[in-house]
């Protein structure tokens, strides 16, 4: 088999980065550049500040971590921003829609860009049913809050965690048209939801230091307790099953077990990769603004937990309660709650809204290379892809309605941190194998940080339970019996490498004359065509002589031995003498030579022969040292002079066919 033929069919063929970028493509599937490096910081900001931080601080302090909650931020900060460096790196070399499944595909190969783009898939695809049935949630809350009155029949389809809602049903739709249309108010409704609500964050956190009391953070690492039932991590599992000991929360390792879960909150940054094909100058913008994101991100969740650990002591709280709105009503400060809920509500409209723009870039971009049906790339009139935003929210919203996606959490997060690990692998392979490549922004210590990334994801990844990676198990598995049944045929790698290759003139075989007849002659001769008369419709006359063709008189010419006579040319006399084409023995007679007895009008002096080419100087000849002439230069007659009035001369012919 040759390597040509490996290649078509081999599943781990990469895409190369000049393609990845751009050139495979062409216009139809660019998407227009609508983002600058603080759209891409709101962007950021708008999904990684979601509802979370108005709970997960509470939740993971009341039931996992207590106090030390603030720790497991630090941690899961930490872990998602060393995945950052590595993101950023890769965005400045593809600067691309796909994100981790473009970085796969140039790293590691077709299978692996798949499998990644799956997990992404799974990840944002529950993402946006999660948020839009939380939004539901806290709609239904802040109607109730603000005594909003309700009909009976609207109340029974509202604020449902399972089945039919209307509010999750309606966010969803409302922006996926607003997305498909490829409508500005977007852009501009993100950046008026992103402001409002870190205007209630900073109420939330300058609120709650008020209340702040030193000993509520006492003790800071509880003691051991058994972890309640169905909390079974993996590596629980396999601590258990070595050691024989039962999951645990609270202590040391409660600390760590919250880390996952934190994590959550901070999943977003990665998908300013997504945008990276619609913003100008993304290899520079693109990593700034995701770092920039990331470290405003977690201040802002580690000030709130603070807030929210300092305030009240985590005993004191029920985590089947809105935590922080409770905890501020235990303080006193029950308005505080009203302003959560809208805060909460903006919040997550921005967070369905960015997850939603990243589904649609991944769907894209899969398509695009033809892993799913590449029809779905298509652009529309208003330059976006409106038909992957149509296909990826209208399975966002069947699964919203028919799937209860709120105990599916940590499918989500198993998603993400599935792509973190190759990213961080795909910066030391591309490293190895493409160090030639331009990076305008470098991992520090590339080999350590991608490493202790690896290393940390994976242990976050081990935290996670035992039924999520049950259920991502079979997620993958059907990824890959459907990108073995059509990916892998219809990809457009593969239909690249099967193109035969472009089709190059070949020279007409030429065929030996019939018996009897003579070769080809004329001024080429015979050993113009090899010894074989010409092809069919080649002219039996001209330069190349009378020609070999059959049966076919030479014509009549009028000139009996010229360049285009019908007999052939007669050759020059071979005497001495450097003249003629052929050489000839006497020199071909001067067309510009004047008659001697005819007198020259351009002559002065004693010699009227003299003339244009005449040997001595000829006075007041117009053209003598011009062009032809011998004497001294005095004027050129080919350029133009002006007139003693400054204006030069136009002259009667100015220039070809296409002169003006």
């Amino acid at each position: 088999m040759t390597w040509d033929v490996r290649m078509r069919n081999n599943m781990f063929r990469r895409l190369p980065v000049e393609q990845a970028t751009g050139r495979l493509y062409g216009g139809r599937h660019r998407l227009r550049v609508v983002y600058r490096t603080r759209d891409l910081v709101v962007l950021g900001l708008g999904v990684m500040i979601g509802s979370g931080i108005f709970k997960i601080s509470g939740e993971q302090a009341a039931t996992t971590a207590g106090p030390s909650v603030i720790i497991s931020f630090l941690i899961a900060g930490g872990v998602c921003f060393l995945a950052a460096l590595s993101y950023a790196e890769l965005s400045s070399i593809v600067p691309v829609a796909g994100s981790a499944y473009s970085f796969s595909y140039v790293a590691f190969g077709e299978i692996w860009a798949w499998v990644v783009g799956w997990a992404l898939v799974l990840e944002l695809l529950l993402a946006a049913s999660v948020v839009a049935r939380a939004w539901s949630l806290y709609a239904a809350q802040a109607l109730a809050d603000f005594a909003v009155p309700v009909p009976s029949w609207l109340a029974g389809i509202i604020g449902q965690e399972k089945g039919f809602d209307l509010f999750a049903f309606g966010i969803l739709v409302l922006l996926i048209v607003m997305l498909a249309t490829g409508s500005r108010m977007s852009l501009r409704s993100l950046w008026f939801m992103v402001m409002a609500k870190l205007i209630v964050i900073g109420l939330v956190v300058a609120t709650g230091l008020k209340f702040f009391h030193a000993g509520n953070l006492t003790p800071f690492v509880p003691p051991e307790r058994p972890a309640p039932a169905g909390a079974e991590t993996v590596l629980d599992a396999v601590l258990g099953a070595v050691t024989g000991s039962r999951p645990e929360v609270f202590g040391i390792w409660g600390i760590f077990a919250a880390a996952p879960a934190i994590a959550f909150a901070y999943i977003g940054f990665d998908l300013i990769a997504t945008a990276s094909e619609e913003t100008d100058d993304a290899p520079r913008k693109v990593p700034r603004g995701m770092l920039t994101s990331l470290a405003i991100a977690v201040v802002l969740y580690v000030a709130v937990a603070v807030a929210m650990v300092g305030m009240v002591s985590p005993d004191r709280l029920d985590p089947a309660k809105p935590l922080l709105a409770t905890a501020f009503g235990l303080v006193g400060a029950d308005s505080m709650g009203k302003i959560i809920d809208v805060g909460a509500v903006l919040a997550l409209t921005t967070v369905i809204l960015v997850v939603l723009i990243s589904l649609t870039r991944v769907v894209f971009s899969m398509s695009r290379d033809g892993l799913l049906p590449r029809p779905i790339a298509g652009m529309s009139r208003y330059r976006v892809p409106s038909r992957a935003t149509l296909v990826a929210g209208g399975a966002a919203v069947v699964m919203s309605q028919s799937v209860n996606v709120l105990t599916l959490e940590q499918m989500v997060v198993i998603g993400t941190l599935f792509a973190f690990l190759f990213v961080s692998a795909g910066v030391l392979a591309l490293r190895r194998d493409r160090p030639d490549l331009h990076r305008p922004f470098r991992v520090p210590a590339a080999p350590v940080t991608a490493v202790a990334t690896i290393l940390a994801t994976g242990w976050l990844m081990l935290n996670l339970k035992v039924q999520t990676w049950g259920y991502f198990t079979v997620w993958m598995a059907a990824g890959i019996l459907i990108y073995l049944v059509y990916g892998r045929r219809k990809s457009q790698m593969k239909l690249l490498l099967d193109a035969p290759p472009p089709a190059r003139p070949v020279a007409a075989r030429m065929e030996a004359p019939p018996p009897g007849v003579a070769p080809f002659e004329g001024a080429a001769g015979f050993d113009a065509f090899g010894g074989s008369t010409p092809p069919d419709g080649f002219p039996a006359v001209g330069r190349h002589g009378t020609g070999g063709r059959p049966n076919v008189p030479a014509p009549e010419s009028p000139y009996p031995t010229g360049r285009y006579s019908a007999g052939r040319r007669e050759p020059h006399a071979r005497e001495s003498g450097p003249y003629g084409r052929e050489g000839t023995a006497e020199p071909p007679a001067d067309p510009y030579a004047l008659d001697p007895d005819v007198p020259n009008p351009f002559a002065s002096g004693p010699h009227p022969a003299a003339g244009r080419y005449g040997p001595e100087e000829l006075g007041s000849n117009p053209y003598e040292g011009g062009r032809y002439g011998t004497g001294p230069y005095t004027r050129d007659p080919y350029v133009q002079e002006p007139y003693e009035d400054g204006e030069r001369e136009e002259p009667p012919y100015p220039g070809g066919r296409h002169r003006r």
